[in-house]
């Protein structure tokens, strides 16, 4: 429910700005990596404007996305080390012998809990 919400809302929109975007941004620009020589061929590409501006938004998305993962790893190995933990409970819980079938809670020595005085 929440994923059609976002795709109708959110997504639908954003898709008809960016198509727009890209129609209305057809002519070529220049990109230069050279400062003090803007007139360099070998560094100066030449593409529609819409191309510049989707690649700065990928490239905006990585590096966010990149961000992100890197700062939320110190959670990710606490999640690990809690995992593994969890791991050897388990194993130490199936190791510990059960009680003999028909056997009732306490019967077995030195399993009992003393009972509680008033």
């Amino acid at each position: 429910m929440l994923n059609r919400f976002m795709l109708i809302v959110v997504f639908v929109p954003l898709a008809i700005i960016l198509i727009a975007l890209a129609v209305a941004n057809r002519e070529l620009v220049a990109f230069t990596l050279d400062p003090f020589n803007p007139g360099n061929p070998k560094l100066t590409l030449i593409l529609p404007l819409f191309i510049f501006l989707f690649l700065a938004l990928a490239i905006g998305m990585i590096v966010g996305s990149l961000a992100t993962w890197v700062k939320q790893g110190r959670y990710r190995k606490l999640a690990r080390q809690r995992g593994v933990e969890a791991e050897n409970l388990r194993q130490a819980v199936s190791r510990v012998p059960t009680a003999p079938q028909g056997a009732t809670p306490g019967s077995a020595q030195g399993s009992a809990l003393p009972k509680p005085t008033n």
